[in-house]
């Protein structure tokens, strides 16, 4: 069993093949800075879309392109209240009707918390 083992070779995986005759993709550096003054280069390949924006290994603050690539404005929809989406399916004149409605229960003492009730029943009967 000691023969077959392998001598030399560590954990962690170190590789036994050769780069010769191999050929490498074309590279580009592209410069990062952060808001901080951080300059930094990444290597990326000459075929990939460069982003705008990187994360700076110093600080990791966002770093913009030196390149002067700009990052994409994002269309941001406006926050939609509960209000908003109330009137998509009443108007204000039914929500109103329905307002007054219940408040004419509430006060009659058929919806609502018991205990407020209870006070409402004492008061009436004095």
């Amino acid at each position: 069993m000691a023969e077959r083992t392998l001598r030399g070779a560590r954990l962690g995986g170190q590789s036994f093949e050769d780069e010769r005759g191999i050929e490498f993709a074309a590279r580009q550096q592209v410069g990062y800075r952060c808001k901080q003054g951080h300059d930094f280069e990444v290597t990326m390949s000459v075929e990939a879309d460069v982003p705008a924006v990187w994360e700076c290994p110093r600080c990791g603050a966002e770093a913009l392109s030196t390149a002067g690539i700009l990052p994409e404005e994002k269309v941001e929809k406006p926050a939609r209240t509960h209000w908003d989406m109330l009137l998509e399916r009443r108007s204000e004149k039914e929500l109103e009707d329905i307002l007054k409605e219940r408040l004419e229960l509430l006060r009659g003492g058929e919806i609502g918390p018991a205990h407020l009730h209870r006070a409402n029943k004492k008061k009436r009967v004095s």
